[in-house]
């Protein structure tokens, strides 16, 4: 818990000297930029401040200042309009890099929302895998895995009906469902194995939401949020020439991507995510599959 806070809080300083930094740069350049412009204006013809600068191009230097002065809300502009934008759109097939650089850190949290997570899953599980030989920094690992209710009828996933009606297709679901339990299992079998080394502290869980998997959602210890809406109108076939189902494929999912290193809107964004998140898990039920992992 210290860490954590600990992190937050260094992470909190660093924001506000960036704000700082930002609201008087502005200010003190001008008043720079303005003191060497009247400085070298008045050593031109007030020759007693000249002889005691004792220097022979004080217009030249006054007037470049004064251009600079001139200008440099324009470059402050251009510089502004060149800058990376805070909100960046990335593909899920991308997830394996924002994963390992969450495990950079001692505290690692990383929480999901969406279908079954299969995208996150890889990246996650060999990334616990290198932690039984390299533990590197990471001493604590929080994994948090939100998917559908797959035991309730459903519009997504169904079979395609006639006219492309959905219709609940409870043994389509029910293989959605062991999918996820598959993965649950794995990462809990890894989880325990971390635990008994006896250097590392991780608990992965899953836990259900009611509904259809309509938002994907990935956090990374609380900093950085991802975000992007599955194509719930996509389909598939499990056999060729087969029935068709509604079916999102999490790969081809993008993200939009928030940090709090950007704006002081994208830090909002991700508090409200981090919140968002946090509410939805509390009011999770729990899968009948599950077995609770010992930390």
């Amino acid at each position: 818990m210290s860490e954590r806070a600990n992190g937050s809080a260094e992470a909190g300083l660093g924001r506000r000297l960036r704000r700082f930094q930002e609201r008087f740069e502005p200010l003190v350049t001008r008043v720079l930029l303005l003191g060497i412009f009247a400085t070298g204006l008045t050593a031109q013809f007030i020759k007693p401040v000249g002889d005691a600068l004792e220097g022979k191009a004080y217009l030249g230097g006054a007037l470049l200042s004064l251009v600079g002065y001139v200008l440099y809300d324009q470059v402050k502009e251009l510089s502004s309009s060149v800058r990376a934008p805070a909100r960046a759109l990335v593909n899920s097939s991308q997830l394996g890099s924002f994963v390992s650089q969450a495990f950079q850190t001692r505290s690692v949290e990383i929480s999901f929302l969406g279908y079954t997570g299969e995208t996150l899953y890889n990246a996650l599980y060999h990334r616990l895998e290198d932690l039984l030989d390299h533990a590197g920094p990471t001493r604590r690992v929080s994994i948090r895995m939100l998917v559908p209710d797959f035991g309730q009828p459903m519009t997504v996933p169904s079979k395609v009906g006639d006219e492309g009606r959905p219709e609940d297709d409870e043994e389509f679901r029910k293989r959605m469902e062991q999918r996820c339990r598959e993965y649950d299992n794995i990462l809990s079998e890894l989880a325990e194995r971390l635990n008994a080394m006896g250097r590392l502290t991780v608990q992965c869980e899953y836990r259900l939401y009611p509904g259809i998997p309509r938002d994907k959602i990935c956090i990374f210890n609380r900093e950085l949020v991802l975000h992007g809406l599955y194509d719930v109108s996509a389909r598939m076939r499990l056999h060729h020439m087969g029935d068709e189902y509604y079916d999102p494929k999490g790969y081809r999912t993008d993200l939009n991507v928030w940090s709090r290193e950007g704006t002081a809107a994208a830090e909002a964004a991700v508090s409200t995510w981090n919140k968002h998140f946090n509410d939805l898990w509390a009011l999770a039920k729990r899968p009948g599959w599950r077995q609770q992992t010992t930390p």
